[in-house]
């Protein structure tokens, strides 16, 4: 299991933010500071299995001393989350869709901030749990 640091930031009349340097573009909150903790693990742990899906390198985590050599992360406080996701061996496959269906999905993934595979791979997903 690794450890990330998460920044939390809180600013009057806001929730508890937490952002990953080690991961550009994800962010959480939550409501108080175990929340966040919380809300942080699943953000975590959501992104790495779409990288994971998409055969993307998970990244090494980042000491806390290059963490907060950067000035924009300074005004954070350092938390360590811990990604439970093992990681698994991406496959790359062929398959054929209508081009109608395959531009829905595309569509439909990018509006989501997903990938085609991250999509694909949610909806068999919820269609395995739903049909079992």
């Amino acid at each position: 299991m690794r450890n990330y640091i998460g920044l939390i930031h809180k600013d009057p009349d806001s929730d508890y933010g937490v952002s990953f340097p080690d991961f550009p573009g994800v962010i959480t909150a939550g409501t108080d500071l175990d929340d966040a903790r919380r809300m942080a693990q699943e953000a975590l742990e959501f992104h790495v299995e779409g990288m994971i899906e998409d055969g993307e390198a998970i990244p090494e985590p980042s000491s806390l001393e290059a963490v907060m050599a950067d000035p924009d992360n300074r005004d954070g406080v350092a938390v360590l989350i811990a990604l439970k996701t093992t990681a698994r061996k991406a496959v790359r496959l062929n398959i054929t869709l209508p081009e109608d269906v395959l531009m829905a999905i595309d569509a439909y993934a990018e509006a989501h901030g997903l990938t085609r595979s991250g999509f694909l791979a949610q909806a068999a997903r919820r269609q395995m749990v739903g049909s079992a």
